[in-house]
């Protein structure tokens, strides 16, 4: 038997235990459910005072969230299940909101931003170049690099990817010539020909003495992965974690996922963008008609600010300090300038909203356009007034979103934002052939954004993501382009094709709007 076929013999039981641990899982949420529930018809029947105690405590929390700072949005869609069920409302809002766990690790994420902020060289000059050229772009530089520890690169290069079958084909290249080391995050993690393929080239590296570090998002083990998924691969001497995995114990923690994609190999070439590790995403399997995504592959200097997001997530849990002098920008990475790069992450757990910072500055700043591809549309007040607005004065506002969902509930949900934005002058172009994923902004022929932010309330608030800036890059002309191609293979929707959905989704698109910023 070939190594590959063992291989796919592996993974076809470790699919048939994952199916039967995400039943012990959800088996595991019910009970508990069920004692809450039960624990509370007790004690509510027992005693008046106990109803009448949630009922004040409810009051207290409605008066708190009304003076409280955040998204609006959020707090009216918290009143809702207060208001109907005080005592679950109440006590639900305070488990996620309130959760001291997730306050440990954001002042511990800040100290290790701290410490990587010891080995960025400082690039004061170029952020100072940028200001004097584009005094926006140097305004939103400097809001990057004071409250996300991101600064502006130059000595950098991007190679664009509107497909993650070409990406793959590189991503695979560049692994093969790993000399040092090799960091991986990804959020999602399946079985298949793309996953074979990676991992048939981590396990030689290793073998040869690189140092390979791989890191995927805890949800994996409800899907796709066993829970021994990391033993298997530190078998091969790959260091491998999971970020916080599902357990049968319900956790507020579990709200916040490691959404962000990045590969870093030596501190020379770093990957980015909307693809995960998974067949459907290189187009080698067929889920929701054609896959439309995109990536970025990084060259030279801004490879430093993905090298210390990972380390900076790799690190989050554990005591003693990582020596980030080894990892250091290598003194031969330098390559010639191709306009300005940032480097973004994006925290749920601090104050700044820095994915919607982005997409908001881009919006607002624009002139002559504003194109956009997202898989999710579920805005908040302050991005459809920004998108509005920016048509309403003469920018042309184009979203191309997917014509086959992978979520009915959330395709429907967003065709609620389409009206309003549609009256307002806003295009909105659906992709015929299949499901857009990628997450993508271009404007005016100098600006565009690629990462893994979607415009939903997931990436924006409940998320840890991670994208680039970039201004006056060849490759932005490039990324018009692939927004052109795909523009030609999409039906502009019209405001009377909303009145053509079934009344059944229009009323579930509706009702679930109520709730979007809890989705």
């Amino acid at each position: 038997m070939s190594t590959s076929e063992k291989e796919s013999g592996k993974f076809g039981r470790i699919k048939t235990a994952v199916y039967g641990r995400t039943v012990v899982i959800l088996m595991g949420f019910l009970a508990q459910l069920i004692l809450v529930m039960a624990g509370y018809s007790w004690l509510s029947s027992y005693s008046f005072w106990f109803y009448a105690f949630f009922l004040a405590v409810s009051a207290g929390v409605i008066i708190y969230m009304f003076n409280a700072g955040g998204n609006p949005d959020l707090r009216l869609a918290w009143m809702l299940p207060i208001a109907f069920f005080p005592v679950f409302g109440s006590i639900f809002y305070a488990i996620i909101v309130c959760q001291p766990g997730m306050k440990v690790m954001y002042e511990r994420l800040k100290r290790l931003s701290e410490k990587t902020k010891e080995y960025v060289r400082p690039r004061k000059e170029i952020r100072d170049r940028l200001r004097a050229e584009n005094p926006h772009m140097g305004q939103l530089a400097r809001y990057l690099e004071q409250c996300d520890n991101s600064p502006v690169y130059q000595n950098t290069s991007m190679k664009y990817y509107p497909l993650g079958d070409s990406q793959f084909v590189d991503m695979a290249e560049e692994l093969r010539r790993a000399e040092k080391y090799i960091f991986m995050e990804f959020f999602i993690v399946h079985e298949g020909r793309m996953l074979d393929t990676i991992l048939d080239i981590l396990k030689e590296k290793a073998r040869s003495g690189v140092e390979v570090r791989f890191m995927c998002d805890g949800t994996n083990v409800l899907w796709n992965l066993h829970k021994s998924f990391p033993k298997l691969l530190e078998k091969e001497g790959i260091q491998c974690r999971m970020f916080a995995p599902i357990k049968p114990i319900f956790s507020p923690h579990y709200n916040n996922r490691d959404h962000r994609k990045i590969l870093v190999i030596d501190g020379k070439v770093a990957f980015t963008g909307g693809i995960n590790l998974a067949d459907e995403y290189i187009n080698e399997k067929e889920r929701f008609g054609h896959w439309k995504d995109a990536g970025a592959m990084i060259k030279g200097d801004a490879v430093e600010r993905f090298t210390y997001m990972f380390l900076e997530m790799w690190n989050e849990a554990e005591e003693e300090p990582e020596a980030y002098e080894k990892y250091a920008l290598p003194s031969d990475a330098k390559v010639p300038s191709d306009g300005y790069m940032i480097p973004y992450s994006v925290s749920p757990l601090g104050p700044e909203r820095v994915g919607e910072r982005v997409y908001l500055d881009i919006i607002n700043t624009a002139h002559t356009y504003v194109h956009i591809m997202t898989p999710y549309l579920i805005l908040d007040y302050q991005m459809i007034m920004a998108l509005c607005y920016a048509a309403k004065r003469g920018v042309e506002v184009i979203i191309i979103m997917p014509h086959v969902p992978d979520k009915k509930y959330a395709f429907v949900l967003a065709k609620t934002y389409y009206n309003q934005l549609l009256e307002a002058g806003v295009r909105i172009c659906e992709y015929v052939p299949g499901f857009v994923h990628a997450k993508v902004f271009v404007s005016d022929d100098v600006k565009a954004v690629v990462g893994t932010v979607n415009l939903d309330y997931r990436s924006l608030y409940h998320h840890f993501e991670c994208g680039l800036v970039m201004y006056e890059n060849s490759q932005i002309a490039v990324m018009e382009q692939d927004i052109q191609n795909t523009l030609e293979q999409c039906m502009e929707m019209r405001v009377e094709d909303y009145k053509k959905l079934k009344l059944t989704d229009r009323m579930l698109g509706r009702i679930m709007r109520m709730v979007a910023p809890l989705m």
